[in-house]
């Protein structure tokens, strides 16, 4: 069944008032077709706009985001005690923290969006619903006196409408679901950094605007069969030099929604359960620091909590749905006790970020393979045999014997990139159009220079680039070793981007522009034109110049004869020995290799 805005006229019955409170004759219901079919189905996108026009006329909000890449509309429930049509002129509403949650990233894993509507109608006082169990309401009672919920039931819209059957063949349920990208191709999940897609600016211009002390992703697993329900993973969970006033806050998030969904009968998990060799459980399982590509890592970036929700695909749609509006109510307790101590972390944050100049910022870290812990971790019995298929071993699980797994853990992380964060860095006028336009979208400050300044700057000059063997998320990535140079006197131009790492997303800045960050704009290919050589010299000219260098230099003979001694492959190869002179030469293009960006320690 698909519900039509013209059932909306006929069934709407609320009137434009404040949000009822729950009483004993409360009996209304949001529309949800998933809990009509028992859950075994789950509603498409004209049931959001239907759950939207119900909210509007309870005078809560629901607004439209802006288009996907396909033109579809992105909404947005906003949930508060203080009627819509009051909160303009009431100071008390801007006061309050905010949560947000979204769901539908991946459209196939869309348990999320028929929790939302499971919360929001406990949040706002309706009849008891199919999820609903003893205590449920007294988790969530109250909350919007001290909260702003907003809730994105379905941010992948464009995955939404491409609506089948078992697009997702690794999961239980609900018997048509969405697709995993949107219109462009587009995961929206790796889109975080790079902001490409139009629902990734219109969620970051989301963010700038209600500013959560909390996002919450909510996602289904891929990956092997096991008895744990449900995982949820807090960042940040290391200190990377600008995250520190978080880390208190989100262990003792982490430990009471592992202790809430224990509470109430879930076998959850604090990492993601993803085996390092597929199927094999004796393999291991490696976390870490969560990259800014993906929603909870972008959040910790920018100076906030983010937490990944994850039900395990092969639980019934139902249990999972229920899973994760048990962790969502969790939450929301959580944040009814603790909004403003987050709210102060969250300042805190701000207030270091915007002091990270000349302090140490790591921009990587990596698993430590040396502190390996082992964790008992609830399985079924299975089995490896040769596969006549694939060739290849081939798991079976017979999920009526349980098993406990002793499965090698890798958590702990250690830095693997630290740097010293600038004053700023400095864009070159051909390359600032696209980096503004991802700036904006972040909501990262930035000025222009109005005349040419000299200035001390440090170059980066790659010593080796890598390229992507196929496109990545639309983009042909490169990976660049190399260093920044030391600082010298150089002309920054009339027209560069001047981008301060002093303020409030200081953290976010050092990650898009330092090119050892997993998500630097240098990695994305912003810069791949700089990677070109567009000059050369042919051979039998380049036979002369060497000859004519090395008469010139006796310090270069002597380099060119060490090399060829020390390098066996460069000694084979008669390219690599004549650009051993031609980068030496004067006709040399020194701007080759070198980023359109420049750091600098005193603001031009």
């Amino acid at each position: 069944m698909s519900l039509s805005l013209a059932a909306l006229a006929a069934s709407v019955v609320l009137t434009a008032t404040p949000a009822p409170r729950a009483t004993a004759a409360t009996s209304w219901s949001l529309p949800s077709h998933a809990a009509d079919t028992g859950f075994v189905e789950t509603g498409r996108l004209d049931e959001v706009e239907i759950v939207c026009a119900r909210l509007r006329a309870m005078d809560q909000g629901c607004d439209e985001l802006g288009r996907s890449a396909g033109g579809r509309p992105l909404y947005a429930f906003t949930l508060s005690s203080v009627p819509a049509s009051q909160r303009a002129r009431d100071p008390s509403f801007a006061a309050r923290p905010a949560v947000l949650a979204l769901a539908g990233i991946h459209a196939g894993e869309i348990d999320g969006k028929d929790a939302i509507t499971l919360v929001t109608q406990e949040l706002l006082g309706g009849g008891d619903t199919a999820a609903t169990k003893r205590g449920d309401r007294a988790l969530v009672a109250g909350v919007l006196d001290t909260v702003t919920v907003v809730f994105v039931p379905v941010y992948n819209v464009d995955g939404l409408a491409r609506f089948g059957t078992n697009h997702r063949p690794n999961q239980r349920g609900p018997k048509e679901t969405g697709w995993r990208v949107d219109d462009l191709n587009l995961n929206l999940n790796r889109d975080w950094a790079k902001a490409d897609a139009p629902e990734t600016r219109a969620l970051l211009a989301l963010l700038q605007r209600v500013d959560p002390v909390v996002v919450i992703d909510l996602h289904v697993t891929d990956g092997a069969k096991f008895q744990h329900d449900i995982a949820v993973i807090v960042e940040p969970s290391a200190d990377d030099g600008a995250t520190g006033p978080w880390l208190p806050a989100q262990k003792a998030l982490s430990t009471a929604l592992q202790a809430h969904l224990r509470k109430t009968g879930h076998l959850p998990l604090d990492f993601y359960p993803a085996f390092e060799v597929d199927d094999d459980p004796t393999s291991g399982i490696t976390g870490g620091v969560t990259p800014a590509r993906l929603t909870h890592g972008y959040v910790a970036r920018r100076g906030r909590l983010g937490v990944l929700v994850e039900t395990h695909s092969w639980r019934p749609y139902k249990e999972r749905v229920f899973a994760t509006a048990d962790t969502l109510r969790g939450l929301l307790a959580q944040a009814k006790k603790l909004a403003g101590a987050w709210r102060d972390a969250a300042g805190k944050a701000d207030a270091l970020q915007a002091a990270l100049p000349g302090r140490p910022v790591v921009v990587a870290f990596e698993v430590d393979r040396d502190r390996k812990r082992v964790v008992p971790f609830a399985g079924y019995a299975y089995t490896r045999t040769p596969s006549s298929v694939s060739g290849a071993p081939w798991t079976r699980y017979d999920e009526t014997t349980k098993q406990t797994w002793q499965v090698p853990l890798w958590t702990m992380t250690k830095p693997k990139t630290t740097t010293t964060a600038p004053a700023a860095y400095v864009v070159e006028p051909a390359f600032a159009a696209a980096v503004v336009e991802r700036l904006t979208a972040h909501g990262v400050a930035f000025r222009w220079l109005d005349r040419d300044v000299v200035a001390k700057a440090q170059p980066f000059v790659a010593a080796a680039v890598t390229f992507g063997s196929k496109p990545y998320e639309g983009r042909q990535t490169a990976k660049t070793q190399g260093d920044w140079q030391p600082p010298a006197l150089t002309t920054l131009r009339q027209g560069s981007l001047v981008v301060p790492v002093a303020q409030p997303r200081g953290r976010l800045v050092v990650e898009l522009f330092e090119p050892g960050a997993p998500e630097a704009l240098v990695g994305w290919g912003f810069f791949n034109a700089v990677f070109e050589q567009k000059e050369y010299m042919e051979a039998y000219v380049a036979e002369d110049e060497a000859r004519a260098m090395l008469v010139a230099d006796p310090a270069l003979q002597a380099a060119f004869d060490q090399r060829l001694k020390d390098d066996p492959a460069f000694a084979a190869d008669a390219g690599a020995r004549l650009d051993f002179f031609y980068r030496r030469h004067p006709s040399w293009d020194h701007r080759v290799n070198r980023l359109p960006v420049v750091r600098v320690d005193a603001l031009p």
